[in-house]
């Protein structure tokens, strides 16, 4: 068994070393700092600088309204995440069914692979503000009286899990294509059906290899639901627009946005996180 050398085995040559690089750490933690605090001073007195300054701040960055309207943008959040949490499961959930079904070989099977390429090549095309119109303002047009009266974030619900749905599909079905076709033939050989051999072979190792992307397009939906306030929902954007009316000072949106940003921020640092370690096992030669 090898133990780890204790202080007293390391070599002078080795220790020269170490406290050269930790002396070179240190300098690049100071540089960075002096250069970040230099910019960022440049910058701010050259905003001062400008003839509208005064103006820009009073309008857009005024504390007094900030604290006025917090109320109502952080309740119109918690709209959003509520959105975000059922239309990220529903992604996920028709994205990978969209996925299975173009992967799936047999002629039998030809009529579900073109709707799936169709509905794929069609939703991410479209914009999808465009999506929420004709979903917002479509099923409601239908009158189907069944239906009674559809909340405005239902509706954007759905239009984010139609839209996102054919992105993420793509992802799975990029995942599932990676996997060797020998690990299907192996499972086969096994006497596991086609859909076993998917569903305990296949699938784990296609999500395993496919989590960055998923979280990068976690990411692109947790900015994206801000855009459900085009239906009337009264989310942290609409919120945001609503206290600008009252207080006829734009304040409130740098307020919803700054809340966008500190929700993002987790996922972003997380989704880093996960491409790392996922990038460093595969360097690395370890399975996944």
């Amino acid at each position: 068994m090898i133990m780890a050398l204790s202080e007293q085995e390391i070599s002078p040559a080795e220790q020269a070393r170490r406290e050269f690089r930790q002396q070179r750490r240190k300098r690049s933690i100071w540089i960075s700092l002096a250069s970040t605090l230099a910019f960022a001073a440049l910058v701010w007195f050259g905003l001062l600088a400008t003839p509208g300054w005064q103006r820009v701040e009073e309008s857009f960055f005024n504390w007094e309204v900030a604290v006025a309207s917090f109320p109502r943008v952080i309740d119109g959040l918690l709209l959003n995440l509520r959105v975000l949490l059922v239309a990220a499961v529903l992604v996920l959930i028709f994205g990978l069914m969209l996925a299975v079904f173009r992967t799936l070989k047999a002629p039998v099977f030809f009529p579900l692979r073109v709707l799936s390429k169709g509905y794929v090549d069609l939703f991410r095309g479209l914009p999808l503000i465009i999506v929420l119109y004709l979903v917002g303002f479509g099923i409601p047009g239908l009158r189907l009286e069944f239906l009674g009266r559809i909340p405005a974030e239902v509706l954007g619900i759905a239009a984010l899990t139609i839209t996102y749905s054919a992105y993420v599909s793509e992802v799975f079905r990029a995942g599932i294509e990676s996997v060797h076709p020998s690990q299907r033939l192996a499972a086969r050989s096994l006497g596991l059906s086609y859909s076993q051999s998917m569903r305990l072979v296949v699938l784990p190792q296609a999500v395993r290899k496919v989590v960055p992307p998923l979280m990068n397009d976690l990411v692109a939906l947790q900015k994206d639901v801000g855009l459900i306030s085009v239906l009337g929902a009264i989310d942290a954007v609409r919120g945001a627009q609503i206290e600008v009316a009252k207080f006829a000072n734009f304040t409130p949106y740098v307020v919803a946005g700054l809340l966008f940003v500190l929700l993002a921020i987790p996922t972003i640092r997380l989704a880093d996180r996960i491409s790392a370690k996922f990038a460093a096992r595969e360097q690395q030669g370890v399975a996944l």
